[in-house]
């Protein structure tokens, strides 16, 4: 499956690593029903999203999921860190940030480390 869980991380934190061609299943296998639980316990959601060199692109399907994830009470969202170094996509949620809720931030891949901890609560 192109998206994966990132294990071993701090409380409170899902991370996700995309690669190759992410599809809307992978959105409604993966991500969506670990952002639910979070939003169900009543914890923030802070979330670590990685777009690797492996990462190819979103189908137009999962395009559609990740606007779906807009039906997410704002006040749900704590932290989100974008991990990437396809400049082009960094800029893209870079210029539509203001669109997020939440605290949004873009690292570059080689600060994975720094976004995870920033994400947790600390500070990078």
């Amino acid at each position: 499956m192109p998206l994966h869980s990132i294990s071993d991380l701090p409380a409170d934190t899902l991370g996700f690593r995309a690669t190759g061609l992410v599809s809307a299943e992978d959105y409604r296998a993966v991500l969506d029903p670990a952002i639910a639980h979070a939003v169900d316990a009543g914890r923030p959601v802070n979330l670590v999203y990685v777009l690797g060199d492996d990462f190819d692109r979103y189908s137009l399907g999962a395009i559609w999921e990740d606007v779906r994830l807009e039906a997410i009470p704002h006040g749900a969202w704590g932290r989100l860190a974008l991990v990437t170094d396809h400049e082009v996509l960094g800029e893209a949620v870079h210029l539509l940030s203001f669109m997020f809720p939440g605290q949004l931030r873009i690292f570059r891949g080689r600060d994975e480390g720094a976004a995870i901890a920033w994400v947790s609560g600390g500070e990078a």
